[in-house]
């Protein structure tokens, strides 16, 4: 084998029968060969994540056709819904109008563009009478969400031509954000430079305001104007359209059953990366201490031991959590509907064409749907209520349920008042309507996915490469019916100590890469906002400025404003924030103890007291300024601080302040992690 091509010149005529072939160095060459071909083709494909880890999926078929064009064709659908949803919601739109096509005689798919390949838009135009319908979020500050990335991307960087395509638009937001629905708009505007045709006008979903109110006003707009471009009506068919059907199982494995316990998996070590959405890692924790001192409130600190796992993330990122919902409520839903949470079954997509079989990982037994897929805990939306009403036997409630679910001003008063302000879940639903008792099957299809809750990180890797920390305030409150709701990750991670029965307690979670980043030059100065828990990514921030510093690097003015209510009780991280302090880390530590005067105290303040420090750092030393916390409050009010500040010191009209800051953010030296 060694010598394939010899000089015939020196070639014997005969192989003598008792001289080997091979030589020893053949043997061994050729073993090596084999030996690294057989190794190549075990180990060339990606591991497959552990069965434990597609408990968290729906599942999918093994082959996957990307064409949604020919899958059109072969169902005789004429209208497609692509959605970007990061938290389910646009997901969850998408299903509706995709189930409401099918009540003006047209045929309609819910697609996520990361499925399929999205440069066949141009091809659309071959289905007569066809739409598409983008559903599509906006994440962080301007984001496209994650299942929408490479689409946004195709948009920005192709040329394709979208002549005979027609399409409409409903972006989802939140006005307290500055950029507000970014991404819907982005695509709304590019489709139509592309060539496409808008058939209606762009929908804005406002999440700070009333977002089911702002999609079913405008979807009820939005249907008359198809009806009237494409010549159809509505069928008048307004009964409940079920979109998967109930299968009971008697005789199953119990192992092939998925029971969504990724907790229970004790060999977590045997993962395999790279970890996702749909490969959590399971991190075991290993820090789980309260923070404040005192007070009503519970603030705590975790910490992830993300070891051997191959998980990198920077300062600013996100963690991303898996929660499991409260055993009680669970139960108490069983115990109203009179079922037994431990049947097996499966709810089975009725279109079989569909790349989404179930709803949920299947097969399942109700008790695991409901603790470990489904949103028990969240407010209803309004079509979860219009197809529940059928099953009130009681006309009045029937009657108001299907009245909530409408346009008109008085049903969204009734849905406002009595679903929103009042805190309702389904369970109080179904405890406040003794009438209403539906199929748990209906009710487990209709209920939205459980998804994942971020947490700002507020650990460095530079210090921690192996840990991840996390800073939550445990979510609990009284509603205006009396009952206490509690936050369903929060409450989770709380009683989850270190060592659980003997096991060591873990945590389904992985990264979200963020844009709210440290300057590249270290020799910036940078000045951190964060009221409460919103001094997560800072405690990072600080503590990779301290580790450059340990470094020999220059580091520049390192500034903290941080509120909290009172000195005593709530201080978060007092001690390690003095010593940074005191080490010459932090050059500044401004701190707002809201509540231990008579006049409250808040960051802006104290940001209006050092303006002329401020002023300079900004305008003469180009510091980068971070915010993080509340939007609909801190973050406006210290927007408007700094407008205030570059109108005195800057000699600018408020317009001029204004564009000021708005370039700042343009440059990258503004920015904002909040939610609301």
């Amino acid at each position: 084998m060694a010598d394939t091509q010899r000089d015939p010149s020196t070639q014997p005529e005969l192989v003598d029968e008792d001289e080997p072939f091979f030589s020893s160095l053949d043997l061994f060459l050729f073993s090596l060969i084999a030996g690294l071909l057989v190794y190549w083709l075990i180990f060339r494909r990606k591991p497959e994540p552990i069965p434990e880890f597609k408990k968290l999926e729906t599942a999918t078929p093994t082959t996957r056709d990307t064409s949604f064009i020919d899958k059109m064709k072969k169902t005789g659908r004429n209208i497609v819904v692509f959605y970007g949803s990061q938290t389910g919601t646009a997901e969850e739109f998408s299903n509706r109008l995709a189930k409401d096509a099918h009540r003006y005689g047209m045929k309609g798919m819910a697609a996520d563009p990361e499925e399929y390949e999205m440069g066949e838009l141009s091809r659309l135009a071959e289905i007569d009478n066809s739409l598409a319908i983008f559903c599509m979020a906006t994440y962080g500050e301007g984001d496209p969400t994650d299942n929408a990335q490479d689409f946004y991307d195709w948009l920005q960087e192709g040329d394709a031509d979208l002549s005979g395509v027609k399409y409409t638009v409903f972006a989802l937001g939140n006005k307290t954000y500055e950029h507000y629905n970014a991404t819907g708009k982005y695509v709304d505007k590019r489709l139509a430079e592309l060539g496409a045709q808008r058939i209606f006008d762009l929908g804005m979903g406002d999440d700070d305001g009333n977002l089911e109110e702002d999609f079913v006003s405008w979807r009820e707009q939005f249907w008359p104007a198809v009806c009237e471009h494409f010549g159809v009506e509505a069928t008048g068919e307004e009964s409940s359209i079920r979109q998967y059907e109930l299968k009971v199982h008697s005789d199953l494995n119990m192992n092939k059953i998925y029971t969504g316990e990724l907790g229970r998996l004790k060999s977590f070590e045997n993962q395999k990366p790279p970890f996702d959405s749909k490969n959590p890692f399971l991190a075991p924790i290993t820090v789980n201490r309260k923070l404040n001192k005192g007070g009503e409130r519970h603030l705590m600190h975790l910490e992830l031991d993300i070891t051997g796992s191959k998980i990198r993330y920077e300062s600013g990122d996100h963690v991303a959590v898996y929660p499991i919902n409260d055993t009680a409520i669970v139960n108490r839903i069983g115990d109203i509907l009179g079922v037994d949470l431990d049947t097996v079954i499966s709810l089975n997509n009725l279109d079989e064409e569909s790349n989404k079989k179930h709803p949920f990982p299947c097969p399942t037994t109700y008790r695991s749907a409901l603790t470990h897929y489904l949103d028990i805990t969240n407010t209803p939306r309004t079509n979860v209520l219009y197809e529940l009403a059928q099953y009130a036997t009681d006309p009045k409630d029937q009657e108001n349920m299907r009245k909530m679910a409408s346009s008109s001003p008085e049903g969204k008063a009734l849905y406002q008042s009595w679903v929103l302000d009042s805190s309702r879940n389904i369970l109080a639903i179904l405890e406040d309507l003794p009438s209403l008792r539906p199929p748990i099957d209906h009710l487990c299809e209709l209920l939205p996915r459980l998804q994942a809750r971020y947490y700002s990180i507020s650990s460095s890797s530079k210090v921690h490469p192996n840990s991840i920390h996390i800073c939550a305030v445990v979510v609990e409150y009284e509603t205006k019916t009396g009952r206490v709701n509690k936050g369903v990750a929060t409450n989770w991670l709380k009683n989850k100590m270190p060592t659980d029965n003997g096991h060591k307690a873990t945590v389904p979670m992985y990264i979200r890469k963020s844009q709210f980043r440290l300057p590249f030059k270290a020799t910036n100065p940078v000045i951190m906002i964060g009221p409460g828990t919103g001094i997560a990514p800072f405690i990072g921030f600080i503590q990779e400025r301290g580790w450059l510093k340990e470094q020999g690097k220059e580091v520049g003015e390192t500034e903290l404003y941080f509120g909290c209510r009172h000195k005593n009780e709530d201080f978060l991280y007092q001690e390690e924030l003095e010593e940074f302090e005191k080490t010459g880390v932090l050059t500044a530590l401004n701190v707002a103890f809201s509540r231990d005067q008579a006049q409250k105290v808040y960051v802006q303040h104290l940001l209006k007291n050092n303006k002329e420090t401020l002023w300079k750092l900004i305008h003469t030393d180009t510091a980068h300024i971070y915010i993080c916390g509340d939007a609909r409050n801190m973050a406006r009010d210290v927007q408007n601080a700094f407008y205030e500040i570059a109108e005195e010191l800057g000699a600018m009209s408020r317009a001029q302040a204004v564009d000021y800051i708005k370039k700042l953010m343009t440059k990258g030296r503004y920015s904002q992690d909040v939610w609301s």
